[in-house]
């Protein structure tokens, strides 16, 4: 069978590529369904964009990729087409657009668009052999238990990373990446917990609090939440992306900076009561309880001096602690890392030294922070991917 365009990937970038490429198009993907990713997003919500998206909230070997395709398919694009389908929306904390409804309206629209488009839709298909040849490329697919062969002119892969390989996560890409000596950067798991000695953080598990999370490459002010295995929230999810094994973290409990101030404020008002009962009132009891194994807090308000309550707020905004790794792709959002976008059109997505041959979404060396921004760019490169096809 021969198309113009085979895509590998039926998530958020192969879908969105598909219904810009024109021509005759086929989308393969190995899922029961597809957009897997896009249903389980945002607690089954999707946070399908966020209104700031800019390329400063994404991390690449060159920082400088990625703005061609967001500058010409951007989060207002993304925003207009959801409202051309109906679909009601609604802006959480710091620019993350969720829909009103379910995440599977984003995947229905689509699919419609896909449809619109004319693209054909096989799931329950896999990958068996890819071969170049002098007009294209040459697959043998496995689709429901029959071999079956396509050509093509155009190749793009959207087959994703390795996170969340229950998903069926595989790093396909990366492997085609080296049978056409494309190179791949170091991947690694990316928005991810971070996990500490077993029982570390156990007693103080369900508990979250604002904090502001950092070391030396980053810091982000959002929550913080303890689990069984160690630390997670968004905070966390965030830093992960820019931490490596063996390095320190510091956690400011205090990153409004205004603890010291109430606290003389109430020595004042309420002398008598004790240094951790005022403490509960700024920080989960449950913590402070925690803390103070470690953390001086004996006493009451008045015995406390503007030097003791000083060298308290200091320590609590200076919390350091060395996470002993993370929960890895299992749990990871995305993955950081992937094929060198040296090789790429910073403007088509294609290969350079590979005619025809086209990657887009996490497969990139591109990788976008908490909130959004990781659909963008996967509605960024899609478009322009399947723009270029489609012009040439």
């Amino acid at each position: 069978m021969e198309f113009d365009t085979i895509i590998l990937g039926a998530g958020a970038a192969g879908m969105m590529c598909a219904t810009h490429t024109g021509g005759r198009t086929l989308v393969v993907d190995h899922a029961k369904n597809p957009g897997e990713k896009i249903r389980i997003s945002g607690g089954g919500r999707c946070n399908f964009t966020n209104m700031y998206a800019e390329p400063g909230n994404f991390l690449s070997q060159n920082p400088h990729f990625c703005k061609s395709a967001l500058a010409r398919y951007t989060q207002w694009d993304f925003i207009e087409l959801v409202g051309q389908h109906g679909i009601a929306w609604h802006e959480k904390t710091l620019g993350q657009l969720f829909c009103d409804g379910s995440s599977k309206q984003v995947i229905a629209m689509l699919v419609s668009e896909m449809e619109r488009a004319g693209a054909e839709l096989w799931l329950k298909t896999a990958l068996v052999d890819l071969a170049k040849t002098e007009s294209g490329y040459r697959l043998t697919l496995d689709k429901d238990g029959k071999r079956v062969t396509a050509s093509c002119r155009n190749l793009v892969l959207a087959t994703g990373g390795k996170s969340i390989p229950k998903m069926g996560a595989t790093g396909l890409a990366y492997d085609i990446a080296r049978q056409f000596d494309i190179p791949v950067t170091e991947t690694r798991p990316a928005l991810v917990p971070f996990t500490f000695p077993e029982g570390r953080f156990k007693p103080l598990a369900g508990v979250a609090t604002p904090t502001r999370l950092s070391n030396d490459r980053a810091s982000f002010d959002e929550a913080l939440l303890f689990t069984h295995r160690g630390l997670s929230g968004p905070a966390v999810l965030q830093l992960s992306s820019y931490w490596r094994e063996g390095e320190e973290i510091h956690v400011n409990l205090d990153p409004g900076g205004t603890l010291f101030d109430a606290l003389r404020s109430q020595r004042q008002q309420s002398g008598r009561k004790a240094l951790t009962t005022e403490l509960s009132n700024h920080l989960p009891a449950r913590l402070v309880d925690a803390l103070k194994m470690d953390i001086p807090m004996d006493g009451n308000l008045a015995d406390q001096s503007d030097a003791k309550l000083q060298v308290l707020c200091t320590a609590l905004s200076d919390w350091r602690l060395t996470p002993s790794g993370t929960e890895g792709y299992r749990t990871a959002e995305v993955t950081l890392g992937g094929i060198d976008t040296n090789a790429l059109s910073s403007r088509t997505m294609e290969v350079t030294t590979v005619p025809g041959l086209y990657v887009i979404g996490e497969a990139v060396d591109v990788t976008g922070w908490l909130g959004g921004f990781n659909f963008q760019w996967a509605w960024s490169s899609g478009h322009a991917a399947g723009t270029a096809i489609a012009a040439a």
